[in-house]
């Protein structure tokens, strides 16, 4: 029975995906504005907060913005270049979300953190030009 409904959401799940892939210039704009109001909301969530921690927010906020979009842009026209910038969106965010925590400490840690920062995002990119070496 667990095998038989296994097999059903596999199915049903690559019917969705094969229609997923034609996106109309409606659903696009609709995903588009919702994406500029989810990032409206997270921003002024970050309102709340203070010093670090809100700048923290906001590189979260504008980091998450940035992967939504290009991960749009991929939805409504698949591409290598698109997909690359979306792997791109998601280095550049976790870097500057990670260099901005980096500010919370002070000295050796701070250098030590932001190196390691550094170090990730150089890392990130170095593997996606790997990635689409290949193709």
């Amino acid at each position: 029975m667990k095998k038989h409904l296994l097999m059903l959401a596999i199915a049903s799940s690559c019917l969705i995906a094969g229609q997923a892939g034609a996106m109309t210039k409606d659903e696009y704009k609709a995903a588009k504005d919702k994406i500029e109001a989810n990032y409206k909301a997270d921003k002024a969530k970050c309102d709340a907060l203070k010093d670090n921690a809100k700048d923290v927010c906001n590189k979260e906020a504008k980091g998450k913005e940035n992967v939504a979009k290009a991960e749009l842009e991929q939805q409504y026209k698949p591409s290598d270049s698109n997909a690359r910038k979306v792997e791109e969106e998601k280095v550049k965010a976790n870097y500057e979300v990670a260099k901005e925590k980096c500010d919370d400490l002070k000295g050796d840690a701070k250098d030590a953190c932001e190196k390691q920062a550094k170090a990730d995002e150089t890392k990130g990119k170095a593997d996606i030009k790997a990635m689409h070496a290949k193709k």
